[in-house]
């Protein structure tokens, strides 16, 4: 959901950006879709959220998932990366997992910048719990309860997010104070 003043930047002038594509990374319910649409609008760039293109040309992940296994969504998620390495002049909001895939990732972070919008496990919770659709379409990662699997999963993705971004952006903030630190950053104040 875009609050207010996220709205409002949308209604802004478009800041000036001389990159050709925005890769947003961080576990579930960090905001990457919202901040995307967001950053794309603004920007005047295509906006991609990979789970709804691998949900468009194979079903829901859920199903995917439970019918083929985590390595068949997994290698399909590689094969879109590696598809949007070739792409320029986008904002991408990659899946959590996306950042596993270091081949690919290392290739991206050739190509664009990488933005990483972090969480904290009580934040992530809230909002998955907040999150029907999320719920219905997104399969348990590890078949713990919510809150350990968020914990432990963030744990093992932390270094990776870390390493694999140029910019790490608190997911914590209003989606507007989100899209302006890394407005800020394109616009060379780190």
């Amino acid at each position: 959901m875009l609050d207010t003043l996220a709205l409002n930047l949308l209604n802004d002038q478009s800041m000036e950006f001389s990159g050709k594509k925005i890769i947003l990374t961080g576990y579930r319910a960090c905001g990457k879709t919202s901040v995307g649409k967001i950053l794309a609008a603004k920007l005047g760039l295509d906006f991609i959220d990979m789970d709804k293109v691998l949900e468009e040309r194979y079903g829901s992940i859920r199903q995917m998932v439970e019918d083929q296994g985590w390595d068949f969504f997994r290698a399909r998620e590689r094969e879109l990366l590696d598809e949007l390495t070739g792409r320029d002049n986008l904002v991408v909001a990659t899946g959590g997992g996306a950042i596993m895939h270091h081949p690919q990732w290392q290739r991206l972070m050739d190509t664009g910048l990488t933005v990483w919008l972090t969480g904290d496990v009580e934040t992530i919770c809230r909002r998955l719990a907040a999150d029907l659709v999320s719920a219905e379409q997104r399969p348990s990662l590890t078949g713990q309860d919510i809150r350990d699997e968020v914990a432990g999963v963030l744990a093992e993705r932390e270094p990776f997010y870390r390493q694999g971004s140029h910019l790490t952006v608190d997911g914590n903030m209003d989606l507007a104070d989100i899209v302006l630190k890394i407005e800020n950053f394109l616009q060379g104040d780190k």
